[in-house]
């Protein structure tokens, strides 16, 4: 599986001097880790989210559109376009001692444990993920253990990851888009960014309280000893440059198939404005509204509520 991992990595044309660790290296804690099966769960509900952004920014597409929305993001959230960015920004983000400290983790009881909770919590119905995030469904708690919650997703930055993703992927669709429909990608991105940056704070703010429930609910069967331990590790020195290169891993895996999404967008879009005009051309019915939608630009609007996203769920540390 390594090198299976080795060779999409080096088909990207990520060469070995921009890592800090081999490609290798980092496969064996992606794979220890096991984020791949915490990503595959959020893939399907992407075409959704997608429109959401489409929506949110006020884009009024046709049905004609909206298929080719659809067809762009089942095409391109895939985790053979996922994997090859992240493992490389993994690879960067991690060095020697981190990285073994972190293989060294994952293959302990608790860290063990601790991605069997993230693989399951990931693998949670949308619906049932929603009650967790609303509060509806909760496992009981103590102040004592509250307090650890909150220490784990501070330590973790998964609200902070969560964001960061999200706005990422919003700015990555758009800027693909605006490459595959012919516009200007650096006002698009200026654009798009402009739009996540000012509503990171209050997306943050809003976010946190459902992050720590989902926490709460995924380390359940979790003792306050157990959680303690996860702290431990989470907070020391390898912990954090590992929560780091996590964050990073996930960020440059989204904005890849963002960005795949856009582009097969923006030339459907360029494709169905051009056979409309041709239409009209030849005196054909054709819709006057046939021009390339805008990119979407990422609002306030909620993330996909998935844990699939693994910062959107769960601790970077435990992919």
């Amino acid at each position: 599986m390594v090198r299976i991992l080795i060779g999409l990595l080096l088909a990207t044309g990520w060469p070995a001097a921009r890592a800090a660790v081999p490609f290798e290296t980092a496969a064996d804690v992606y794979l220890a880790a096991a984020v791949r099966d915490q990503i595959r769960p959020s893939l399907a509900t992407m075409p959704a989210h997608v429109r959401q952004m489409f929506a949110s920014d006020g884009s009024a597409l046709s049905p004609e559109q909206l298929g080719a929305l659809d067809t762009a993001a089942k095409r391109s959230f895939r985790i053979d376009v996922f994997e090859p960015s992240a493992i490389a920004a993994f690879a960067k983000g991690l060095d020697a001692a981190s990285a073994a400290k972190a293989a060294t983790f994952l293959e302990s009881d608790i860290g063990r444990r601790m991605v069997a909770d993230d693989v399951a919590l990931a693998a949670l119905p949308e619906a049932t993920i929603d009650q967790v995030m609303d509060g509806s469904l909760a496992a009981p708690s103590t102040p004592q253990r509250d307090a650890l919650v909150e220490r784990l997703e501070r330590a973790a930055q998964s609200t902070e990851s969560t964001v960061r993703v999200f706005i990422g992927l919003g700015e990555a669709v758009a800027a693909g888009t605006a490459v595959g429909s012919g516009l200007d990608p650096a006002a698009v991105g200026r654009r798009a960014h402009a739009s996540g940056e000012a509503g990171r704070a209050e997306l943050e703010a809003k976010l946190r309280v459902s992050m720590r429930r989902m926490l709460a609910y995924g380390y359940r069967d979790m003792s306050d000893a157990d959680l303690k331990r996860l702290l431990a590790f989470l907070e020391s020195p390898a912990g954090k440059r590992y929560v780091e290169a996590y964050d990073a891993a996930m960020g440059a895996g989204f904005d890849a198939m963002g960005r795949r999404c856009g582009e097969r967008l923006g030339e459907s879009l360029r494709e169905l404005a051009m056979a409309k005009a041709d239409a009209r051309a030849i005196g054909m019915p054709g819709d006057a509204g046939a021009a390339p939608a805008a990119p979407p630009a990422p609002t306030g609007a909620e993330p996909p509520p998935t844990p699939g996203l693994p910062p959107t769920t769960t601790p970077p540390s435990q992919p």
